[in-house]
């Protein structure tokens, strides 16, 4: 039959493209089906305000460049100019007397920006850094790209080595536990906090230690693709099509084809049929997976409870894409002309109390009374992404998809939303010489219910399809019947950020899914295992 593939994969964000790319260059016919007119997903790079000021309209900052296995494997550098900027100042929070706590990709620069609040926090920070990165490529690194064990098996495993021990130790605690038992200093301990936990731990959440660990060796690890972060996912695109592939954008999935118990093919909104002869792959999220187009009666009803108890995150991301008329100055750049070559800023902040009580504010469904948020300004590092002279800049902050005052439809409102973004630019104008109103051309604000309508698999705005606690993450995510990426239905899998390890721009989903199909389907492997992830395994880790 011409509809006829061997995989088809549901959703072309950047774990379907993955997992797509992997299995076409294995001599696969692969079919990815994408809702939206361009794949990538996340991976989206726009002209949302004015020609040629390019906006990184979701996915900006990358952190797993040096370990996702995709960069390595296609080399996507050499053969499909998927390059990056790694800037030397990755994170910087300016402060109203003029200093500024930066973090550096340097150790000894960041231990004397972090002397100038405490010595004793300079010498910590050297230590602990050190032991991040131990952390990092011994265990926390290569347990991204390897299949993950049942939890008390993995914490056998941990437990019979000194690097094991050492982890789950950091693992029991809570991120503001771990910040504070290394650093004294209020301001370092406020951006310390800051970075373990945006990405979508709670703070006080015992058990997810080791999530703030990744997350803190992560912090000197920010990068910005050249050219947009569409650069990825129009690399992978070309992968699948370079080897006879086929990604159709602009669909509309009406069913996964069942019979007996296996899936064999994907049924369109139009009446088109699509059928697999060895695997269908899906990126997206559980309710749709198995709620919406499996349908609850080819599922085991103890299986359809597990999917509906799935939580999603109660805060999303609120974003102003500015279109500048220069780049900004910052007032702390008098005292370390470096603050203006920052990657990052996290502004609005001084203590952990004022963070604190901004993300309880999100959890509550409220506004902060002040904005806070990281700022970045992507036309510094690769000016590609503005015209010469001008400046692209972000705004994001952390805020509730369900406000208590109007719920998610009140961020449909103009004013509304064009009124808090007016107070977002208020404080980032604050910290800086020369950013004005005269000075902003236009804006684009992307709100949690802008990106829930865009992204159909970020419910209520939840980036990474779905809330980072200890019941959902791990051999757990998305629970205990799915996180090998195998589901309850025969030759259905997963490959997206619901399944293990998670969200954000690290390629793990997909890249199991596509290691899970060729093992169960007899596929030969062009790809090898990462030498980190057999080295861990060698040592007892895995």
């Amino acid at each position: 039959m011409g509809n006829t593939y061997d995989v088809i994969i549901i959703g072309g964000g950047p774990n379907g493209l993955a997992a797509g790319a992997y299995l076409a260059r294995a001599g696969q016919k692969v079919l990815v089906l994408e809702r939206r007119q361009e794949a990538g997903g996340g991976l989206a790079t726009e002209e949302r305000t004015y020609p040629f000021f390019f906006h990184n309209t979701h996915s900006i900052y990358h952190m797993m460049v040096d370990y996702a296995p995709p960069y390595r494997d296609f080399q996507l550098d050499q053969q499909y100019n998927v390059r990056y900027v790694h800037p030397e100042l990755q994170f910087a929070m300016p402060l109203p007397d003029g200093r500024a706590v930066c973090i550096y990709t340097d150790e000894a620069k960041t231990a004397a920006s972090l002397a100038q609040f405490s010595e004793r926090d300079a010498e910590s920070y050297i230590e602990f850094k050190k032991k991040l990165d131990r952390f990092m490529n011994g265990f926390l690194g290569p347990a991204t790209y390897a299949p993950p064990l049942p939890t008390l098996d993995q914490v056998v495993k941990l437990q019979e080595t000194e690097l094991g021990q050492e982890i789950m130790e950091y693992s029991e605690m809570s991120a503001l536990e771990i910040v504070n038992s290394v650093f004294e200093n209020e301001h370092i301990r406020t951006l310390m906090l800051y970075a373990a936990c945006h990405w979508g731990i709670e703070y006080d959440q015992e058990g997810l230690g080791y999530m703030a660990l990744i997350y803190l060796n992560r912090m000197t690890n920010y990068r910005f693709c050249i050219g947009g972060s569409h650069m990825v996912g129009q690399a992978l695109n070309k992968i699948i099509h370079e080897t006879q592939g086929v990604v159709l954008n602009n669909i509309r999935i009406k069913r996964v084809i069942v019979e007996n118990g296996e899936a064999k093919g994907v049924e369109l909104q139009d009446g088109t049929t699509y059928y697999a002869s060895k695997a269908v792959l899906s990126s997206i999220d559980t309710h749709q997976t198995f709620l919406k187009y499996v349908g609850a009666e080819n599922l085991d009803s103890e299986f359809v409870e597990k999917v509906k108890t799935w939580e999603w995150d109660e805060w999303s991301l609120y974003q102003v894409h500015l279109a500048l008329e220069h780049p900004p100055i910052f007032k702390a750049a008098a005292s370390n002309p470096d603050v203006n070559q920052a990657a990052i800023y996290v502004l609005g902040f001084e203590s952990q109390d004022q963070l604190i009580e901004h993300w309880k504010k999100a959890v509550k469904g409220e506004l902060p009374s002040k904005p806070g948020f990281n700022a970045c300004f992507p036309s510094v590092h690769d000016p590609g992404q503005a015209p010469t002279g001008r400046a692209t800049g972000l705004i994001s902050e952390m805020v509730p998809y369900e406000l208590r005052d109007g719920g998610h439809d009140r961020w449909y409102r103009l004013k509304f939303k064009e009124e808090h973004a007016a107070a977002c630019f208020e404080l980032l104008a604050s910290y800086t010489t020369n950013i004005t109103a005269d000075a902003l051309y236009q804006w684009y604000i992307n709100t949690p219910i802008d990106i829930e309508n865009k992204f159909n698999d970020m419910v209520k705005g939840s980036i990474k399809q779905g809330a980072y606690h200890p019941l959902q993450l791990g051999y757990q995510r998305p629970n205990d019947e799915c996180s090998l990426a195998e589901t309850p239905i025969k030759s259905l899998y997963l490959c997206g950020s619901s399944c293990y390890p998670g969200g954000l721009i690290t390629f793990g989903s997909g890249y199991l899914g596509a290691c899970k199909v060729a093992e169960d389907k007899g596929i030969d492997r062009w790809w090898s295992e990462p030498d980190y992830v057999s080295e861990a395994r060698n040592a007892g880790l895995l």
